[in-house]
């Protein structure tokens, strides 16, 4: 019997949607879009942080203007209880998904080990 390895990833992708982690960000996230301020200095942050990683992927170097703008936002989206609360929600579901990781992972690292 051949594994589709696929159906199994789907799967796991829906039950992901059913886990408290999941449903917690997305409320956080939903309560967060509810304030205008907040969902925009959110997306300001998202956009340059993407701007920023995308930099150092094609090897640039980073300025010291944009670095020093990067830490002004993290300062600011830090001080809205909002944004506090979806990124504790973000770290509890990323650390699920670490978790699931290094289960999918094993057979690799087991191998490796011999």
């Amino acid at each position: 019997m051949a594994v589709n390895i696929y159906d199994t990833a789907n799967q796991l992708e829906q039950e992901l949607r059913q886990t408290k982690e999941f449903k917690e960000l997305k409320v956080a996230y939903e309560t967060m879009k509810t304030s205008d301020s907040a969902f925009s200095l959110f997306k300001d942050f998202q956009e340059i942080q993407m701007q920023l990683s995308q930099k150092q992927m094609n090897g640039e170097e980073l300025t010291d203007e944009e670095v020093q703008k990067a830490h002004e936002l993290a300062d600011k989206v830090g001080n809205v209880d909002e944004i506090k609360s979806l990124m504790g929600k973000e770290r509890n579901l990323n650390q699920l998904m670490n978790d699931l990781n290094q289960i999918i992972t094993k057979p690799v690292q087991d191998l490796y080990q011999n």
